[in-house]
């Protein structure tokens, strides 16, 4: 469920669609491979864990199925606000104008295909290497990263 720009022409003749929802990736240096210390067998990879959602959109452009929809996202994505916005902060013919201006999306999801690449195919010592680097990056992305290497269940 989303929305996006009425100028948008995605929204104009729905068709079979992949969304794609990645999660956290980045850069793997082969300095971190201890492997690479004893053999020299390494080069730079990209690590990810993505899926992608197969599915044909439907519009929703009823006024009061959009507002649910913004409302409803809205709620989620502030949540963590200390002070967490809401749709009725802003005035009525402020929203309208706004909701005038987007078209909602809805897909029922026909097939999902998930894919990891988590340095699986390296020695678990150079697994190690991998989080140990990401960790000493830092960051919410490189973090998470390194908690999916480490324990990809």
């Amino acid at each position: 469920v989303g929305h996006v720009a009425r100028a948008n022409p995605v929204w104009q003749q729905p068709a079979p669609s992949v969304f794609v929802f990645h999660g956290p990736q980045g850069y793997v240096s082969p300095s971190w491979y201890p492997g690479k210390q004893a053999h020299g067998k390494g080069v730079p990879t990209w690590n990810y864990a993505v899926v992608h959602a197969h599915g044909t959109p439907r519009v929703v452009d009823d006024r009061a199925a959009l507002l649910a929809i913004v409302t409803r996202l809205t709620e989620h994505h502030e949540a963590a606000q200390a002070v967490p916005w809401r749709v009725d902060d802003a005035p009525r013919e402020f929203i309208d104008q706004v909701l005038s201006a987007i078209v909602g999306i809805e897909v029922e999801v026909e097939r999902l295909v998930g894919k990891w690449k988590l340095s699986q195919n390296r020695a678990a010592a150079d697994r190690l290497g991998v989080v140990a680097g990401l960790q000493q990056l830092g960051g919410d992305d490189a973090l998470a990263l390194a908690a999916l290497v480490e324990d990809p269940r």
